[in-house]
């Protein structure tokens, strides 16, 4: 896969207090495409980040309903994917690629 290619299947790396507790065991999480498949996923993380994954794990979160200005509306639905790292690697989410 081309670079291009990576920068579409990774969007951004999800900064929650949960994911942080992760990064102690080798685990980044990542916003992904709906589309995005796992073997994808691996590909995109090992050629971007130059490390070793391990395992991808993903997840589909369902949009909530919300309410603005008394105007029902429906966040989007997305896609996350928890990456396990092989031992000694790390990513730093904080800086940019």
């Amino acid at each position: 896969m081309t670079d291009i290619k990576h920068y579409d299947t990774i969007l951004g790396p999800v900064i929650t207090e949960k994911s942080t507790m992760m990064s102690e065991f080798n685990q980044v999480v990542f916003r992904v495409p709906l589309t995005a498949t796992k073997p994808q996923i691996k590909a995109a993380v090992e050629g971007l980040f130059d490390v070793k994954v391990e395992a991808v794990n993903t997840i589909r979160v369902k949009g909530k309903t919300k309410r603005f200005k008394g105007i029902m509306g429906r966040r989007s639905d997305f896609k996350k994917a928890m990456v396990r790292l092989a031992e000694g690697q790390s990513i730093d989410v904080t800086t940019g690629v």
